[in-house]
Formats: C-alpha cells, sequence, structure tokens
C-alpha cells in the first residue's frame, strides 16, 4: 500500500475537554458515576437503620414503666443513687418518633458507663417545642427527686435536641441540666421539605422563626454544657452546618461527624462511644468558655 499524504491535524477545540473518568466509572451511568462511594455507604445504612427502627417503634409506643420507683425520698433526704454516683441521663427522640429509637444508644451507655438511664415518650400530636420543654422539665424534676440528683444529663436526637435546648435556655433548665448531647437537632433551623410547613413543629423548626428568634437571645450566665453532634451527610439539615450549634453565651463542643447520615447518628458505635466520652468528661461545673470543635470519622 502506497502512502501518498497525510490528514492535516485536527484543529483544537475553542473550549476545553472534560478529562475522562478512570474505566471502571465508564461502566456506570453518568448520573450514578458523580455520586460519591461515601454517600452510597451512608444512604444504605440509613435504609437499613429505617428499615430495623420500623421493626422496634412499636416497642417504644409506650411510655417507659419507671419499675421499683421508690416514691418520695425519706425526710432526711438521703440520696436514692450510691454516693458518688454519675448524674442520671435522660433519653429525648426527635420528631414523630420514640423512645425506641435509642436501644443501642441506651445498651451502650448501660454497658460502659453504669448510669440511671431513663426514656422520655412525648406525643407525636404535640404541636409546640414549648409545650414540649415544659413536659422535659416537670420529667426532669421527677428523676432528681427518684434519685435524689441535684443534675441530669439529657442526650436529644434532631427535635429532641431543640426542646432541650429551649428547656434549658427559656425555662430555667440549666440549674438541673449539667450536659446537654444534641444529634442531628436543628439549632439554626433546616429548610428540608418544604411542604411539610402544615406542621407547627416543622413551621418553628424553620430558619427565621420565632422559636429561632428566642434561641439566638442572650443566654448569659447558662450553666450547662453543649455538645452537638453533627453530620455532613445528614440531608434532614439544610444546610448540614443547621446541626452546629453557635451561641456567644453557651459553653459549646461541635462535634463533626463524617461518614453517617441523620438516622445512625444514635445507632452508631462510634458516636456511642464519643458520648460516653462527653459526658464522663464533662466537669462538675460549666460555663466556663466553649471548647475547640472536635472531629469523628466513622466511614
Amino acid at each position: 500500500m502506497k502512502v501518498t499524504g497525510l490528514l492535516p491535524p485536527f484543529p483544537a477545540p475553542p473550549f476545553p475537554l472534560p478529562s475522562l473518568p478512570p474505566p471502571q466509572l465508564r461502566l456506570l451511568p453518568g448520573r450514578l458515576a458523580g455520586i460519591s462511594v461515601a454517600l452510597l455507604k451512608a444512604t444504605a445504612l440509613e435504609l437499613a437503620i429505617l428499615a430495623g427502627h420500623l421493626l422496634l417503634y412499636p416497642s417504644g409506643i409506650v411510655q417507659e414503666r419507671r419499675s421499683g420507683d421508690p416514691g418520695p425520698l425519706p425526710a432526711d433526704g438521703a440520696a436514692r443513687l450510691p454516693a458518688g454516683a454519675k448524674p442520671p441521663v435522660v433519653l429525648l427522640h426527635g420528631f414523630i418518633d420514640n423512645r425506641s429509637v435509642f436501644v443501642l444508644l441506651r445498651r451502650a451507655l448501660a454497658q460502659h458507663g453504669g448510669r440511671h438511664l431513663e426514656s422520655l415518650n412525648y406525643s407525636p400530636l404535640t404541636c409546640d417545642v414549648r409545650t414540649a420543654a415544659a413536659l422535659l422539665g416537670r420529667h426532669v424534676e421527677e428523676v432528681c427527686r427518684r434519685t435524689g440528683s441535684d443534675r441530669v444529663d439529657v442526650v436529644g436526637h434532631s427535635l429532641g435536641g431543640l426542646i432541650a435546648r429551649y428547656y434549658v435556655q427559656r425555662l430555667g433548665g440549666d440549674t438541673r441540666v449539667r450536659v446537654l448531647v444534641t444529634l442531628g437537632t436543628p439549632h439554626s433551623g433546616t429548610r428540608v421539605v418544604p411542604l411539610a410547613n402544615a406542621h407547627p413543629i416543622v413551621r418553628q423548626m424553620r430558619p427565621g422563626s420565632t422559636l429561632m428568634a428566642e434561641l439566638s437571645a442572650p443566654a448569659p450566665g447558662c450553666r450547662t454544657r453543649f455538645v452537638s453532634f453533627w453530620s455532613d451527610l445528614d440531608h434532614l439539615m439544610d444546610p448540614p452546618e443547621a446541626a452546629r450549634l453557635d451561641h456567644p453565651d453557651l459553653s459549646v463542643v461541635n462535634v463533626q461527624v463524617t461518614g453517617i447520615g441523620h438516622l445512625a447518628l444514635p445507632v452508631h458505635p462510634a458516636v456511642a462511644a464519643r458520648i460516653r466520652q462527653a459526658l464522663d468528661d464533662a466537669p462538675g461545673t460549666t460555663g466556663d468558655g466553649a471548647a475547640p470543635a472536635d472531629g469523628l470519622t466513622v466511614a
């Protein structure tokens, strides 16, 4: 074969060409190729947790039984808990949920913390954070009466953390709550699912709501220490940083969790271990300045 000439080179395109993805990603549809492996893993975990929680949900509908309630304290005021015992822990669930969400976390705290643990159910028909916060306050007083403890620690998931924060900041709960741990709580409001605005509590969780303005108000001298866990893959928080707690008058540690979503926060063992650490390391007195931010990677 005789070569008579060469084709001229192709002219440079007037725009940059995109780089090609690795061969293994070219086999996937274009949309799937852009989804990170971390997001896929987190979504699969969320679906698995949701399925398990739906099975456990009926077991948590009824309010927790307080077996062996010792009744009123004796006249001498003797404490029900052993001397030097850690403060009781109250667990507070999120929106349209119940105490069954804390099955694994409760087990982890009981096995490693040696703490008195109680869960509180508030009605799924509750339409006001303030009403739920007042209920929490009555429950905390009851726990203190039955255990003889002056203060408690509270762990709140999602809306539960917001209810507990309102109790601490606006209803004088800082005299009773030593540490408040929040998990995926919309501290600055979330814009997710606009169609859910029909529910009054959802409207209260929106940025700029009256409730958010109340929580943004000055809170000088607040004695409660806050530990706020927020996840970069929490799709119920819009933006994800909405679950950070930033307030100049509060003593706060913000813990960024990488690799899991909203439902996994009260379930994942690594988060449970960090919650135990937060409760164990808390000083007897608080309000001495915010601690530096922290991080937790569970992917």
